[in-house]
């Protein structure tokens, strides 16, 4: 009975509970900050999150994508372009984001057009097309990234006429593509044909009719947001679809690194080894199709590193299934919302940097219970055991072992209630085994000397009997267990970092119920007797100067802390 006891009392019984417990609680204090947690798991990889990738619009950008002008090949302003994107749009659009604006420009265009047939817009081919039938005869129209249209294009419609797509006529039309993105604006290439294939791009006699100019501005607290997530340790990695002029210019406004952006087309036949070294040189990343943004958040993953996904498209789903944390948005796509871990109720990178704090808070939290449990059940448990082998009786009965670790495991019900220090939420937190042994082998033991140090005492100054040597001894188990919270769940002096009052209640009421129980009726059926007044002034000190040399020697069990 004595083994299994021991056995037990190893166990920390209130992890499940305090684990839920704490993960529940941030759960709400994150949907006060307009996070809503699907998976309650997801909160510590969001608190141990070093890389966050996410797409521009939305989140770096306001949403609010609106046709800024319509344009021939030339750059002459032109109505016909808008009219065509808005009938496609209109039509066989996705109603949303883009599609929304293009048809908003020209709102009565689609009228007399009905839809023939549709090919959803193709996130690898990067354009869309509809056939449909109106005044102008039954007509096929193209939308998409201008690159990905112009190469499927045989002709040109300008102001002069159509004329060939030569390669001068080509490279001309690119320029002022790259012009119209340096000014942030992003480019749709409209084209339209006689034919019907069917299949997405097989159409390659289309003439290019223009370009719809869209704007999308930055977001007031985008560049902000950046730099407090920088300030916590995460890295922003932009993977966009859209052109990379667009991407850099945002990239730079933000307060990222611009000098360089990386395209689908870049790392297409680029080695896994090549784009890993590339991950830490480029923070953006333009034209990329869904496997490719899934990609870069592996390779990320496969390095060690934490990674989080924000997105809100259909496109975005790989992304979110393969990172650690998937975020997405409420007026998310149904895909993405149901591959998202968490939904923010804001799209907005501040609130992401607001869910990164409450994620620290509670895995350190529960950190707290993991180290205070594991030491203080492993300092006992090295004591009764030691004990047992030179005793000529029990040290400790089995109900009272249960006992001490019941009360114990109450004295932190309120851990999930605690204070966190500022600093430590500036740091992301990975759960590690090496850093709870470390701890363990370093406050565990030193239990244990207390607790020999109490034996000694009892056993050769008070010659105290067998119920006054057990009381005596769990009486300093209690206190020492308990009281060595307020300075082991910080890494600085306890006094500058008060607990919350719900731990101080639950900790000193748990203690107050164990010093109480000896002078109970209670406590003579548990096997306790009042010990003398001199045994518990001896216990009173073994406690201080325990609490005393804990905060001198805690700072070896803690890791060191990376960087200062």
């Amino acid at each position: 009975m004595f083994a299994v006891a021991l056995a037990v009392g190893l166990t920390p019984e209130l992890l499940p509970m305090i684990t839920t417990v704490t993960l529940s609680r941030g759960a709400m204090r994150l949907a006060a900050r307009k996070v809503i947690v699907k998976r309650l798991a997801s909160i510590h990889d969001l608190g141990a999150m070093t890389v966050l990738c996410t797409d521009k619009t939305g989140t770096l950008t306001e949403a609010r994508i609106q046709l800024d002008r319509s344009v021939d090949p030339e750059g002459v302003e032109d109505r016909g372009p808008a009219r065509f994107a808005a009938i496609a749009a209109t039509l066989g659009g996705d109603r949303g984001g883009l599609d929304a604006a293009l048809a908003q420009g020209e709102p009565t265009a689609a009228e007399g057009w009905s839809l023939i047939a549709q090919q959803p817009f193709d996130y690898q081919a990067r354009l869309g097309a509809v056939r449909v039938k109106g005044p102008d005869g039954d007509l096929t129209l193209v939308k998409g990234a201008p690159e990905a249209v112009m190469a499927r294009c045989v002709m040109v419609r300008t102001a002069g006429g159509l004329r060939p797509m030569d390669a001068a006529m080509q490279a001309s039309v690119v320029e002022r593509v790259k012009a119209r993105a340096a000014e942030g604006l992003r480019a749709v290439a409209i084209a339209s044909g006689a034919t019907w294939v069917g299949a997405t791009g097989a159409e390659t006699d289309l003439t290019l009719e223009g370009f719809c100019l869209v704007s999308d501005p930055m977001k007031p607290t985008a560049k902000a947001a950046v730099a407090r997530l920088a300030d916590a340790g995460v890295k922003l990695k932009i993977l966009s679809g859209d052109d990379p002029i667009v991407v850099r210019r945002l990239a730079g406004m933000v307060g990222l690194r611009a000098e360089r952006v990386l395209s689908g087309p870049d790392i297409a036949d680029m080695p896994n080894d090549a784009l890993a070294v590339q991950l830490d040189q480029v923070d953006a990343f333009a034209r990329l199709s869904p496997d490719q943004k899934a990609r870069i958040v592996r390779l990320f993953r496969e390095r060690g590193e934490v990674v989080g996904y924000l997105g809100d498209g259909v496109n975005d789903a790989p992304g979110l299934k393969t990172a650690d944390v998937g975020l997405s948005v409420e007026g998310a796509t149904g895909v993405a919302r149901a591959a998202a871990d968490m939904i923010l109720l804001d799209s907005d990178l501040a609130v992401v940097a607001d869910g990164v704090e409450e994620g620290r808070r509670t895995f350190i939290n529960i950190m707290k219970y993991v180290r205070m449990g594991a030491s203080s059940n492993i300092g006992n448990m090295l004591s009764m055991g030691a004990a047992s082998l030179f005793l000529p009786f029990l040290p400790m009965l089995p109900t009272q072992i249960l006992l001490n670790n019941l009360l114990y495991d109450i004295s932190e019900i309120g851990i999930p209630l605690d204070h966190v220090a500022d600093g430590a939420l500036k740091r992301p937190q990975v759960w590690s085994l090496k850093a709870i042994a470390r701890f363990s082998a370093v406050m565990g033991p030193l239990s244990s000397v207390f607790d020999l140090l109490t034996f000694a005492a009892l056993l050769m100054v008070f010659h105290a009997a067998p119920a006054e040597f057990r009381t005596g001894w769990f009486l300093e188990s209690m206190a020492t267990q308990i009281l060595v919270i307020f300075v082991i769940r910080t890494r600085g002096l306890p006094w500058k970092a008060l607990p919350h009052p719900a731990l101080t209640a639950t900790s000193l009421g748990a203690l107050a119920v164990a010093l109480a129980l000896p002078f109970t009726p209670l406590g003579g059926l548990m096997g306790f007797v009042a010990p003398r007044a001199s045994v518990l002034a001896t216990i009173a000190l073994f406690v201080l100067v325990y609490l005393v040399v804990a905060q001198g020697l805690k700072r070896f069990a803690f890791p060191p802390i990376a960087n200062g």
